[in-house]
């Protein structure tokens, strides 16, 4: 209040009065005038701002969530660079800053005042780092060095870039950005008068796939690969191809290693890809890999003799895992590596010492980092990667890793009671240490729920099915509490014992919540996995009941009391569950597929449902599609059910969850469609809508819930008595 001046309150103050009154006197009169103007209020008016802060995870508490993401040790092993992830109450934004943390004295300050920073990367000789940024809506690309804390743009774009890598005597970027191209057309439009309105130019769409989530409508273009000297100047475009080229690796100072797919049939093999070599002398390309299948993310050996590679052979699947392959740098000689390694393959990266490769798996529930060396020795370094997955509990995390003679590796640590801290560890598993506490001015001071494993024997096949139970605070196992059972999406997609804000929402509201991975989900093996090829959904409704039956049989939830919700997968799975059993009292589906003709024919994906998925052409074979679809069963529903869809969501459609609240609507059956404005698949991207997501189902399953309709008929009887 220092800013308010007595002759700006009101009038009632002039210079000449306030010489004539006492301090004690003109401050009683300030406090006075600004009561009356509403600046500050009584001890009456304040009385509930008084009131002791609630204990429980609020709805407000999502915005107070902070927590590390993308963390880079520098080359000599002595700092790490961070992207320190908090909720912008002013803009909705998931914002990120960068941070430096010295190893040694544990020293963790802001480098980066910038709200956006994403992707640092430090130079060869670790004086520096590159970061792409916005400032005023304008995409950017900056360098900051580590003496000063002085950071510069490095060009003038006018789209964003990524996959920004150094080449290794740290002169020059590369780097993708889309380039657009000429808009088909079949007419010339007229030109209009001045300042006439007329309607816009017509678009003309000849691609198979011409929007995408979270993209909307594409522009005519495609992604091309550009280089910059790494003192700023003009980008230098070095490809020029029709489709899109990404994921840049040095391999020397004047080879590119890029990632994308030239074939003329690209749209209709949407997994395919090939690892290619770029001469940026003459600019000339050419195929290193050529088989049937995805093959990408190459990195280079430190002696630049062997690439490392992920793919694997298209046996045109609806999932197949990545393995990792060496290829000589000639492109000879191509072999896989730890062909027994029973895990998916994620991030890769060479060790320091070129004699082995650290490979990022997703593993039972959690992130693991595995040493695989070059004769395929598979050892374990640390577990528990992940944390950076903010509104669900998936499994989700990085590292990376030091280039001095005893390396160390950063990485994001994942924990059930708080979201992703800085963790490092030495290459050989040793040491490990959280370097970070993001949230300890908020976590410590409320009642978390805490997280239990259940295993349990899936009543379709014994098929060993983990899953986890959040309980509400002061819990007691008497059989009388709600529970929500949340599934996962993907379907090729894996739930981990990880700190989520939604899971916390729901326990704070007194649900006891379970989150399960059934078969179909990723990490347990590619023979789980592909347990619902062809069959989707299917078994894994008898995975998740066999769950919710054990939740039961501990007393851990009321059997009338039980709720079901999902996205993505997971909504077609609550769509699903809902045409086969009435146990739960109210279902919520949220960003469902409903029918996979429609998913097929007009998703972002739909090429890859209609090759991979469901393996069949929807006009020739419709039995293929319907027979999977819930809407082919909706008859079969009375669950009340809620349907939730962001409205420029291109993965599921609003047409799919429209579809199902049409038909319940039809059919009579309690339902609600709630449409997400401005929302893409991931509707949790902005905190308010993650807030609004929870606390919209949660008011759904209240509405239905028995005992909160009993409790209301015994208010009622009282007052009419």
């Amino acid at each position: 209040m220092g800013s308010i001046q007595p002759k700006l309150c009101c009038g009632l103050l002039n210079l000449g009065m306030t010489q004539r009154l006492t301090h004690g006197r003109l401050l009683q009169l300030i406090i006075w005038l600004m009561i009356s103007i509403g600046l500050v209020t009584t001890p009456a008016l304040a009385k509930q701002d008084n009131k002791k802060p609630s204990k429980r995870f609020t709805a407000e508490r999502v915005f107070d969530m902070e927590y590390a993401n993308d963390p880079q040790v520098s080359p000599d092993g002595k700092t790490i660079v961070y992207v320190r992830q908090s909720m912008d109450k002013m803009t909705d934004q998931d914002a990120g800053k960068l941070w430096i943390l010295d190893i040694k004295s544990g020293t963790n300050r802001p480098l980066i005042a910038d709200k956006n920073a994403a992707s640092p990367r430090w130079s060869p000789d670790g004086k520096s780092l590159i970061f792409t940024s916005s400032h005023g809506g304008k995409p950017e690309l900056r360098r900051v060095f580590i003496d000063s804390g002085m950071s510069f743009s490095l060009a003038q774009l006018h789209q964003g870039v990524s996959g920004v890598v150094w080449s290794q005597n740290g002169k020059q970027l590369a780097f993708s950005m889309f380039v657009e191209a000429d808009k088909p057309s079949f007419a010339t439009p007229l030109t209009p008068p001045k300042d006439a309105k007329w309607n816009k130019a017509f678009n003309v769409i000849d691609d198979l796939t011409f929007r995408f989530d979270g993209a909307g409508y594409l522009q005519d273009g495609a992604t091309q690969i550009f280089t910059l000297p790494a003192g700023g100047g003009t980008p230098r475009q070095v490809t020029f191809e029709d489709s899109g080229l990404s994921n840049p690796q040095w391999q020397g100072n004047n080879t590119l290693l890029l990632t994308g797919n030239l074939a003329a049939d690209r749209d209709l093999d949407p997994i395919e890809s090939e690892i290619y070599t770029l001469d940026l002398t003459s600019l000339s390309i050419s195929p290193l890999t050529t088989r049937d299948g995805p093959d990408h993310s190459p990195v280079v050996s430190p002696d630049g003799e062997t690439i490392a590679f992920r793919g694997y052979d298209d046996k045109t699947l609806s999932y197949q895992q990545d393995d990792v392959y060496l290829i000589d740098a000639d492109g000879a000689n191509v072999r896989p590596l730890a062909e027994t390694f029973a895990g998916s393959i994620g991030q890769t990266v060479w060790a320091p010492d070129g004699k082995s490769l650290l490979v990022l798996s997703e593993d039972y529930g959690v992130l693991s980092l595995f040493n695989i060396t070059l004769k395929g020795k598979v050892s374990n370094i640390v577990t528990n990667i992940g944390g950076t997955s903010i509104g669900r509990p998936y499994a989700s995390g990085s590292f990376s890793v030091s280039g001095d003679k005893n390396p160390v590796i950063a990485f994001t640590a994942g924990f059930s009671d708080r979201p992703a801290e800085v963790g490092l560890v030495s290459l050989k598993g040793r040491n490990p240490q959280i370097l970070t506490a993001l949230n300890e001015d908020v976590l410590p001071y409320l009642d978390l729920a805490p997280v239990e494993e259940l295993k349990v024997k899936s009543s379709h096949d014994g098929l060993e099915i983990e899953a986890w139970v959040a309980f509400p605070p002061n819990f007691k196992a008497d059989g009388t509490y709600p529970m929500i059972l949340e599934i996962h999406g993907g379907p090729y997609a894996m739930y981990g014992p990880f700190f989520a804000s939604e899971i916390q929402r729901y326990a704070a509201e007194g649900y006891v919540t379970v989150w399960v991975n059934p078969r179909g989900s990723t990490g347990y093996g590619e023979e789980f996995a592909l347990a619902i090829d062809l069959a989707y959904p299917g078994y894994d409704y008898d995975d998740l009941m066999t769950v919710v039956n054990e939740v039961v049989a501990k007393k851990y939830a009321d059997p009338e009391r039980l709720f079901v919700t999902g996205g993505s997968g997971g909504g077609i799975l609550t769509a699903w569950i809902t045409t086969k059993t009435q146990r739960f009292a109210a279902a919520a589906s949220i960003k469902p597929v409903i029918n996979w003709m429609t998913m097929a024919l007009a998703a972002d994906i739909g090429q890859y449902v209609r090759r991979h998925w469901i393996r069949a052409d929807p006009w020739a074979d419709p039995e293929a599609f319907l027979k999977r679809s819930p809407i082919r069963y909706v008859d079969k529903v009375k669950t009340p059910t809620l349907l939730m869809v962001g409205e420029e969501d291109y993965r599921t459609p609003a047409w799919e969850a429209e579809q199902y609240y049409t038909a319940l609507k039809m059919l009579e059956v309690d339902t609600a469609l709630i449409r997400v404005p401005s929302a893409p698949h991931y509707i949790a991207s902005r905190p308010s809508r993650l807030i609004g997501k929870t606390d919209n189902i949660m008011g759904w399953f209240a509405k239905y819930d028995p005992a909160k309709q009993e409790s209301s008929e015994i208010k009622s009887e009282d007052v009419s008595q």
